[in-house]
Order: structure tokens, then C-alpha cells, then sequence
């Protein structure tokens, strides 16, 4: 059996379902902690942002071949993910306790990226030498090889269901409590 075909499937299958699954636990440890009433609407638009900069990388990794591109736009998103959780970590600890539950939770949040983005990188290795030596592709292509239709709509539902429904749900309780403070 190939390594790659391992490699992805683990990605797609195991990874990727649990990244989706702790981001699901953390809302519910906000929503437990009363997040509206303690570190509010900021803490809610750093979780939004950090789904965003991760997001957009996966969706290129997703639909996209991967080339010297995409894996430029992992490493930005990565980055960017990584410097937006420091400064949520730092927001939510000055303003509310964040349990030890949550903290875990947050180390699968931190590392899951680096490990679907990684694994995907090592898939295309000649996009990361392509990257490294200056051959940077502004083309995308859609997949020669596309992922199933039936995995794409699952995965898309699920991070609507697990993500941006339950995250923008945090956002408007955080709004409605901000303004029913300021009135």
C-alpha cells in the first residue's frame, strides 16, 4: 500500500475530523464559562479570525493542486494562526479562568493545522522546493485528482455544523450582552 495514500487518508479521516471535533469542544467550554460575560466579543472575533487563517489554506489544499502557492499561503496561514492564538491565550486569561480542559483542547487547536498542513506539504514535496527555490506559481489549478464529492460535502457540512454555526452563535451572544451593557 502507498504511504501517500496513507498519509492523506489519515489527514482526511483522522485529523482533520478531530481538529473539527476539538474546535466543537472549545465553543462549548466558552459557552460553559459564559464567554459573553467575561472576555466577550474580542475573544469571539479571535476565534473567527483564526478559523479564516487557517481556513483559507485548507480550502486551497482541499480543491486546489498543490503548488508553490498554496503551500506559501499554509505557511502565512499557519503563522497567522499561531500569532492570533497567543494573543486569544492572552485575552481570555487576563479576563476569565481558562481550565484545564480548555487547555488541552487548545493544544489540539494549535497543533492540527501544523499537522494536516505538513502532512500535505510532504505530499507535495516539489511544491515546497518549488517555494524554497523561487519558483513561485501564481496559478491555481483544480485538482487533477479531486477529492470525492461525497467527502467535500460532508467535510463542508460538518465545519459548518462544528465551526460557523456554533462560533457565529458565540458571536452574536457576545454582541447581544455587549449591547445590553453599553444601553
Amino acid at each position: 500500500m502507498d504511504v501517500g495514500f496513507l498519509l492523506q487518508n489519515f489527514l482526511l479521516y483522522a485529523v482533520i475530523p478531530a481538529w473539527l471535533c476539538a474546535g466543537l469542544a472549545d465553543w462549548a467550554c466558552h459557552r460553559a464559562s459564559a464567554i459573553e460575560s467575561t472576555s466577550g466579543t474580542k475573544e469571539s472575533l479571535l476565534h473567527i479570525a483564526q478559523q479564516t487563517e487557517v481556513g483559507i489554506p485548507l480550502l486551497a489544499v482541499l480543491f486546489f493542486e498543490i503548488n508553490a502557492l498554496v503551500v506559501a499561503t499554509m505557511i502565512v496561514g499557519l503563522v497567522l494562526h499561531q500569532a492570533t492564538a497567543i494573543w486569544d491565550v492572552r485575552w481570555a486569561n487576563s479576563t476569565r479562568t481558562v481550565g484545564p480542559v480548555e487547555q488541552h483542547i487548545h493544544s489540539v487547536l494549535e497543533m492540527a493545522p501544523v499537522m494536516v498542513f505538513a502532512g500535505f506539504a510532504i505530499l507535495a514535496w516539489q511544491a515546497v522546493l518549488d517555494l524554497l527555490n523561487g519558483r513561485l506559481s501564481l496559478a491555481l489549478a483544480p485538482k487533477e485528482q479531486p477529492l470525492s464529492v461525497g467527502y467535500l460535502t460532508v467535510l463542508l457540512l460538518a465545519v459548518g455544523a462544528m465551526g460557523v454555526v456554533p462560533y457565529g452563535e458565540e458571536l452574536l451572544r457576545c454582541l447581544r450582552v455587549s449591547r445590553s451593557r453599553s444601553m
